[in-house]
């Protein structure tokens, strides 16, 4: 066969393995951006144009490329390096986050922007919604998508002095939209091996034998690892600066599944085919157990017990009883302040499994590397990983297999999304016991299929609460009786827990208060970390039981909220204690609540259609600027010999925006732009210590520990300066790029040759550190104003309105797309997302097209304010607020619907054929 495609211009003549995808083949070609996003159309991440035309190269065979032209991302720009004017326009309204499905909407538009006049135009670019019903974005809320495409700029150039509080553009913007950020895959390794999973077909068995015989036989096939090969330690795949959070009661390979999908053995060959192919001739022989799907049962006696061969050293409360992790407290007397009351309310409400739905799929790569760079015989083991805790990670491998530190480097690339999925070692233990017995490089990238039944999601909860009240609305006594499912294995399990039944219960006054809180294992995927981390599912019982509360007293459910909301400087009490480091450094949450008052008042809104159904709701929610117990993190900044700043520091970038932020810091202390400070991030190897990514840390604790560093390496620069002219301090004035000296320029790069020359450069460097203690609180307000079709159920969204109490806000456009994208990914977990699984705990809905994912059409645009505050905690003032935005959007749908309906929703997700079937329910409207 004679094989001949350009590529960007370039021929190329190799030939396609037989059923290979031009994805595939496109990035064995180093074309990486091109992404893997679902490989099954759903997701239009692997956007390219075949002589012109979008398509979806994971579905487009190869061999049909013969003899056409194929455009990926990287060609779009001309060949002189000037970008594409749709390249343009993404870059400067910031029409991304993590950016791993950017190259999809670039290409999209492009196609459709050189349609627009011909004789192929047919307005999609009039209509986004028809036109991006191919493209998927987890991360943005579609806003900053639509704006780039209209032309809207909202990135501000870097002006001296004028950092915090500015929109400078994401530093690594130029790479996200030609196509050269790298994210974890996008390398290319010699020799490299790639591994596959085999999973357990059952939820619960032992298993008695496994034949890798045949496996072996496979050509290509290096190795087959099972149980027996490896380490018996114990461990948990949550990451925590303190192990002992979570339970140990896990095995890299166990020789007990306890869920459908648990990897069983891993198959290791010189290809993805010849792996898959090993798998399917793995033969194991089980021994099938009973099981337990339900929480409720698995707590009751005779129950399955999962993890019953644990001891003490495993850290579960009960495993006799499936019993993870539990929690009970009171404070007063409940039952007397029932007896108070002139009305008590008590309901039990559910929320679902939810997927993080991240388009860069879980995975890594582990390789060796010399040790030093003169010595190529000693080699050490490099793990490139899609993680938001390289640092946490390291030091699990170092434990896991007996290894130094200095034996492991691990390393995140731009990563793909995480939303708390990446708060897991998933890949890196089983890649890395492959990778040191073989001593080659070898490589694990999940599906999308095992996204959902190999990685992690939300817990389920099951939520009971009675509230009462006076007739006034003063709440006299509340309690909770919550139950977490966390599945076949504990990870995040008690944390969750804990987390869950804190700040939702501190955010209301009332002098009697109950909790019993339980996280029980069952024979289901098992839960993780995800944004909110169990506020989200307890918020939405609190606040639509105090809404319900508020209804059946005849009272205004925003008057009921003002009278027993927290107020300034008052202590956050729930019956499970008072966190001593925890501290309202700051309040806004009055501020929140006139703005949805002043939503209320506003007749501003789509109107309905002819028939429907209108009502509006709010939800209120407060969370902890950091997690307790401590978060750390070790910055450096230093003085390059250019004249320019180094900022190194350990936070993982995956479109939360940290690395902008940091830069801005910096900048701002050290009076230059933006531009003239680069960040060097997560890799063990060039930076020191961070807890990680998550719990909205990035600004709090990591931008802490950046402010320290570059406010003291200001100082010791002012000091050195005065010191090398002869200046009295006082009288040294930094500039973006000199002091100015009593009238005396002295140029930065100057002060660097000084103190080459004296041997004192350790005098432009300084270190900062923050442990993520005290901490603030933040505060955030949802209100929707909704339609209702009583003939079909559909939920029509006319007005969002959000209230965010973020502090001082370092970066205005990206807080309000942390913002806009924690409403958006709400709003799919409340109207229709659900990881659903059948009585056997096995998941059903393995694909993005079997799970509804919010698409552009189904996002409104959120109308975002940030409050006037300024935290004392903080640095410069800021507070937390990427996973806070998700917390209050389902009770304020609800209640919405509540308002419009006269129905009280418990259960999610609210989809429109369980509303059309209580509407049913309803006596007939005359």
């Amino acid at each position: 066969m004679s094989f001949h495609i350009a590529i960007n211009g370039r021929p190329c003549s190799a030939e396609p393995r037989p059923g290979q995808c031009l994805r595939t083949y496109l990035r064995e070609r180093g074309w990486f951006g091109v992404k893997k996003g679902c490989d099954a159309g759903d997701c239009g991440a692997c956007t390219v144009h075949v002589d012109g035309e979008p398509v979806h190269s994971c579905l487009y065979p190869a061999v049909r490329a013969e003899g056409r032209a194929v455009t990926t991302v990287e060609g779009l720009a001309s060949p002189d390096g000037e970008l594409h004017p749709v390249q343009r326009k993404f870059l400067d309204a910031q029409g991304f986050q993590c950016g791993f499905c950017t190259a999809g909407f670039l290409m999209t538009t492009a196609a459709l922007e050189a349609e627009r006049g011909t004789a192929h135009d047919d307005g999609k670019l009039d209509d986004l919604p028809r036109a991006f019903k191919g493209n998927l974005c987890r991360c943005t809320g579609y806003r900053a998508i639509e704006d780039a495409v209209r032309g809207v700029t909202h990135t501000e150039r870097p002006a001296a002095g004028q950092a915090v509080g500015r929109s400078p553009g994401a530093p690594a913007g130029p790479q996200v939209v030609t196509g050269t950020a790298r994210y974890t895959f996008d390398v290319d390794i010699p020799g490299l091996l790639h591994m596959k999973l085999v999973r357990s077909p059952h939820p619960h068995a032992r298993i008695v034998a496994v034949d890798t015989g045949a496996a072996l036989q496979v050509p290509g096939v290096h190795a087959v690892f099972t149980h027996e090969d490896a380490p018996a330690r114990r461990y948990s795949s949550a990451r925590h600066e303190h192990p002992t959070e979570d339970p140990d009661d896990t095995r890299v390979l166990d020789d007990t599944v306890r869920h459908v999908g648990q990897r069983v053995a891993a198959v290791v060959a010189d290809s993805e085919q010849a792996a898959e192919e090993g798998c399917r001739r793995v033969e194991v022989t089980y021994e099938q157990l009973p099981y337990v799907t339900d929480p409720e049962e698995a707590m009751l006696p005779g129950a399955p017990a999962l993890h019953a061969d644990k001891g003490p050293e495993s850290r579960i409360a009960r495993p006799d009883r499936n019993v993870v992790g539990e929690a009970h407290g009171e404070i007063g007397d409940v039952e007397r302040g029932f007896a108070e009351a002139d009305l008590v309310v008590e309901e039990t409400f559910r929320t679902q499994r939810v997927q993080h739905a991240i388009l860069e799929t879980h995975g890594c790569v582990a390789y060796f590397e010399p040790k030093a760079a003169d010595d190529e015989a000693s080699q050490r083991l490099t793990v490139r990983s899609s993680t938001q805790t390289p640092f946490l990670t390291r030091r699990a491998l170092c434990a896991l297999f007996d290894l130094p530190e200095d034996e492991v480097r691990v390393i995140a690339g731009r990563v793909g999304g995480g939303f708390g999925g990446k708060q897991e070692m998933l890949t890196e233990d089983i890649v890395t016991l492959a990778a040191l017995r073989l001593r080659r490089p070898v490589k694990l990238e999940y599906t999308r299929a095992e996204q959902f039944y190999g990685a992690t999601t939300r817990h389920p909860f099951k939520v009971t609460i009675r509230m009462g009240a006076r007739a006034d609305g003063t709440l006299t006594a509340f309690s909770f009786r919550v139950v977490s499912n966390t599945g076949a294995y504990g990870n995040h399990g008690p944390a969750v827990m804990f987390h869950s039944v804190g700040e939702s219960m501190a955010m209301y006054r009332a002098p009697h208060k109950k909790v019993e809180a339980y996280s029980v294992y069952t024979n289901c995927v098992p839960a993780g970390a995800f944004r909110g981390y169990g506020l989200g599912q307890v918020t939405f019982a609190v606040e639509s039981m105090l809404d319900e509360l508020a209804r059946r007293l005849g009272l205004d459910p925003l008057t009921v909220r003002e009278r027993n909301i927290i107020g300034p400087g008052e202590h956050m009490l729930t019956p499970l204690g008072e966190e001593e480091d925890l501290h309202m450094a700051s309040y806004g949450l009055d501020q929140c609540l006139s703005v949805i008052r002043n939503a209320t008042a506003d007749t501003e809104a789509d109107e309905p259609p002819k028939g429907w159904l209108v009502g509006q709701g709010t939800g209120l929610a407060m969370i902890a600027t950091g997690p307790p117990g401590g978060h750390y993190t070790d910055a450096r900044v230093q003085l390059l010999a250019d004249g320019t700043y180094e900022v190194a520091v350990g936070t993982a970038e995956f479109g939360n925006g940290t690395t902008t932020v940091h830069q801005q810091i910096t900048a701002g202390a050290l009076h230059t732009t933006e531009d003239k400070v680069t960040v060097r991030q997560s890799d063990t190897d060039v930076v020191r210590h961070d807890t990680g990514a998550f719990d909205s840390a990035g600004t709090v604790v990591a931008g802490k520990a950046v402010l320290l560093a570059a406010t003291a390496l200001a100082e010791r620069l002012r000091t050195f300066a005065a010191r090398h002219t002869g200046v009295a301090r006082h009288l040294c004035r930094q500039g973006a790029e000199a002091f100015d000296c009593a009238g005396r320029t002295v140029p930065l790069k100057e002060l660097f040759e000084a103190a080459q020359v004296a041997g004192s450069e350790g005098e432009l460097v300084t270190d900062g550190h923050w442990g993520g203690s005290p901490r603030s609180v933040a505060f955030n307000a949802q209100w929707f104003k909704v339609a209702v079709d009583p003939g079909t159920g559909e939920i029509r969204i006319l007005r969002s309105v959000h209230a965010a109490d973020a502090g001082k806000v370092m970066n205005p456009m990206q807080c309000r797309g942390q913002v806009e994208g924690g409403v958006a990914q709400a709003l799919g977990a409340t109207l229709f997302e659900e990881v659903r699984v059948d009585d056997r705990g096995e998941v059903t809905t393995a694909a993005f097209r079997r799970y509804r994912l919010p698409q552009y059409a189904d996002v409104p645009r959120t109308e975002v304010h940030f409050m006037n505050t300024t935290d004392a905690i903080g640095p410069l003032g800021a507070k937390s607020m990427s996973e806070s935005p998700f917390n209050p959007v389902a009770p304020a749908l609800t209640n919405a619907l509540r308002d419009a309906t006269g129905i009280r929703f418990t259960e999610l997700p609210v989809t429109r054929d369980r509303v059309w079937v209580a509407l049913r329910s309803l006596p007939p409207r005359h």
